[in-house]
């Protein structure tokens, strides 16, 4: 065999992206976070490149999330029945690694029955100590110990308490912080003149407080629902009822800076350009996001105004097609995207869902069966918790034939205990 060197000529194709469909890219694919790290970044480097702060809210304007724990509707905001299960089991298998005596863990087992969807504590606990025929300051003694859980919050007996411990872990807990969270009834008004006399600040610096409180979850227990961000801060899109019905989808402002392209001496040319290139690209971002949300959320109105169980199936290939984009560029504007609702802060990718065959041959959203699922488990008798048999049966009720493997397996997606390990005794 001839081992002489050869010249051969091939040909191959390849895509590359460049550096400014890259940049693109990457500022799609952003949640609110991230793309102000980067902006930063390029308002560091790129002297022609101004950020502008955003903007404080408005006194007295609340997220979505927000709108029905206020003082003068805290009233409506608890939920009078018990967690779900995977806030259940979150705060069990805590109670199991941090409480080891028995009559300790007897107390905290009573305060997790007690938990209520929102995170806070459902009962008093001068009730909860008369039944267990023990001294209030022992029941109290637990449960601050139960408080260190996370995500902070959990165990709180009204919304300040639960504002306060959140505050306290972010460090920005003082005599000023404790006022403000001791008069919300001032601050859901809007009166930052009167805040301002009480902390003996200015109000712009109330505003900017005001801005910390906003961005703490008045629900913490509301992280472990199917749709929900954990740790939620500033959303990307806020989604509000609009007063003639309907839903209005709108950017969260109050997260974004704002870009400006300006001249310098210090710049050149092509660094001029780079920052014109920058605020159209983040302008189109910012539009691609919007109308994505949009037809997403219109899709989901029965979501928005009845929980995750009113899911319908939806696919990105539908939103697309429906804008007019490609499948790719829905996929990265909901990668890391949010949206505030009355219902909480939720994952807008988490809301696209296949269809599970119903027995008339139409579908269910596999999201909406899953939040059943929860919904089901955390209605069962804690000493007769149901079987993934009994589960498939219930579900099927609703139109969708369902296996016991399935059932199983949405278990695992949502981290609930079979059976055999979520019966709880009385």
């Amino acid at each position: 065999m001839s081992q002489r060197p050869r010249i051969q000529v091939t040909q191959t194709q390849r895509l590359q992206l460049n550096a400014g469909l890259q940049v693109s890219i990457r500022m799609l694919r952003a949640d609110a976070a991230g793309l102000v790290r980067y902006l930063e970044e390029q308002a560091a480097d790129n002297p022609h490149v101004r950020l502008d702060p955003p903007p404080l809210p408005a006194p007295g304007e609340w997220l979505p999330r927000w709108t029905r724990v206020l003082p003068g509707a805290i009233a409506d905001a608890v939920e009078h029945e018990g967690a779900g299960p995977s806030l259940m089991a979150h705060v069990l298998a805590a109670i199991d690694r941090r409480i080891s005596d028995p009559q300790d863990r007897r107390i905290a087992l009573a305060l997790a029955e007690a938990l209520e969807p929102s995170g806070w504590l459902g009962r008093p606990v001068m009730v909860i100590a008369r039944e267990l025929d023990l001294k209030p300051r022992e029941v109290d003694a637990v449960l601050l110990r139960l408080q260190q859980i996370e995500p902070v919050g959990l165990f709180a007996r009204d919304l300040t308490e639960c504002l306060r411990l959140q505050a306290q872990d972010e460090g920005c807990y003082d005599p000023v912080m404790a006022v403000m969270l001791a008069r919300l009834d001032l601050l859901a008004s809007g009166d930052m003149a009167r805040l301002a006399r009480l902390t003996k600040v200015s109000e712009a610096e109330v505003l900017r407080r005001f801005k910390l409180i906003r961005a703490l979850n008045p629900k913490p227990g509301t992280e472990f629902e199917s749709l929900a961000v954990a740790h939620p801060k500033e959303p990307d899109l806020i989604v509000r009822l609009a007063a003639a019905g309907g839903w209005d989808v709108t950017l969260n402002r109050s997260c974004l800076p704002t870009l400006h392209v300006v001249d310098s001496d210090a710049g050149t040319p092509a660094g001029l350009t780079a920052a014109k290139v920058l605020r159209n690209m983040l302008e189109a971002r910012n539009s691609t996001l919007l109308r994505v949300g949009g037809e997403i959320l219109a899709r989901q109105k029965a979501a928005l105004a009845q929980g995750p169980a009113a899911l319908v199936p939806m696919t990105m290939a539908e939103v697309a097609e429906a804008l007019g984009l490609h499948e790719s560029t829905v996929s990265r504007v909901v990668a890391g995207s949010s949206v505030d609702t009355p219902r909480g802060t939720w994952w807008l990718r988490l809301m696209f869902s296949g269809a599970v065959g119903g027995a008339d041959g139409g579908g269910v959203a596999a999201a909406a069966l899953r939040d059943r699922l929860v919904r089901l488990v955390a209605g069962e008798p804690a000493g007769a918790p149901l079987s993934d048999e009994v589960l498939a049966a219930a579900l099927a009720q609703g139109g969708a034939v369902v296996a016991r493997r399935t059932v199983a397996k949405y278990r695992a997606m949502l981290n609930i205990p079979p059976a055999h390990r979520r019966r709880r005794g009385r």
